[in-house]
């Protein structure tokens, strides 16, 4: 392999390594509940404290083998099982894990629990053990059935760095609500559609922004094919001054052999006529050409038996 093609695989493996390490920076811790009373039901039908992971990027991401934990010093805590579909998580996907202190129960049951009434850091690792992705600390003063959780969906996905100004605490009420597996902010109508249907009730701007549209674009097909028309003919009378063996940028021979005169095409129409005057590939025309044969007296009508044999009396 030369120089240049070791560049370039040196490249494209540093460009996916960098591709790889941010899409694992989108993994986000999304959403907390420390005490549940009242709230969110495991497979298993109990209540627990729960953690809710984001993928904000908008690529798959295989979750297993990181880790997540409470503790710092213990940064391996709890190895997410390999074996599971559901740890490839989909762009914009979430997952919700029971922090129960039974990992028994499956691949989304910790290994440890979450204390109310105090402070619950909470970590996940990437697959070395040693690399922290995402960090919260979960506020002490957080009530039963209060979720710890981000304003926005993977809001600052990429940084590490735990910053409160992101995060939020939610009562389960009309604007704060709880939402383990689904979004954080649910939208349940669109502003710009509502402001155009009380501006426009009768739709008639939208129909005039429509036909605008419509038109626009067939005016621009229009000049695609205009400009594609005379790029053809540029094109033909290039090939046809290089066929006369002429320089094509010339304007007098281009000009020259732009149209043949009609006596020119009449002379070349007789010529072909001439040389193709085959009336047995012309419709309704019938050539006849006389067959000559050898003679031999085998065949002759002299001595055939079919003559009448002479009567003499």
């Amino acid at each position: 392999m030369n120089k240049k093609g070791i560049a370039i695989l040196l490249f494209s493996l540093f460009f996916a390594f960098t591709a790889f390490a941010q899409g694992r920076r989108a993994l986000r811790i999304n959403e907390v509940m420390v005490k549940n009373d009242s709230n969110y039901i495991d497979d298993y039908g109990q209540r627990t404290a729960w953690i809710e992971l984001y993928n904000s990027s908008y690529g798959a991401m295989e979750i297993s083998t990181m880790y997540l934990t409470n503790d710092p010093k213990d940064p391996t805590k709890y190895p997410i099982p390999r074996g599971d579909v559901l740890t490839e998580m989909q762009p914009r996907q979430h997952l919700v894990f029971f922090a129960d202190n039974d990992p028994n129960k499956g691949t989304f049951h910790l290994s440890f629990t979450l204390t109310p009434g105090k402070d619950n850091w909470i970590g996940i690792y990437d697959t070395d053990g040693k690399t922290l992705i995402d960090q919260v600390t979960v506020p002490a003063n957080l009530k039963p059935n209060c979720t710890y959780a981000l304003n926005q969906d993977g809001e600052s996905a990429g940084d590490a760095k735990f910053d409160p100004s992101f995060w939020g605490i939610r009562d389960g009420s009309a604007s704060k609500y709880i939402t383990p597996g689904s979004n954080n902010v649910i939208v349940d109508k669109n502003a710009k559609a509502a402001n155009f249907s009380k501006n426009d009730p009768a739709g008639i701007i939208m129909t005039l922004i429509a036909m605008t549209i419509v038109f626009i674009a067939l005016i621009l097909l229009s000049v695609c094919f205009i400009l594609f028309g005379k790029i053809s003919t540029q094109s033909a009378k290039k090939r046809k001054a290089e066929a006369h063996g002429a320089d094509s940028t010339s304007r007098e021979v281009v000009a020259g052999v732009e149209s043949d005169s009609g006596e020119a095409i009449a002379a070349i129409c007789f010529a072909l006529y001439q040389h193709l005057n085959a009336h047995d590939q012309e419709e309704n025309v019938l050539t006849i050409n006389k067959v000559r044969r050898i003679y031999s007296p085998w065949s002759s009508k002299i001595y055939s038996l079919r003559q009448m044999p002479e009567r003499k009396f």
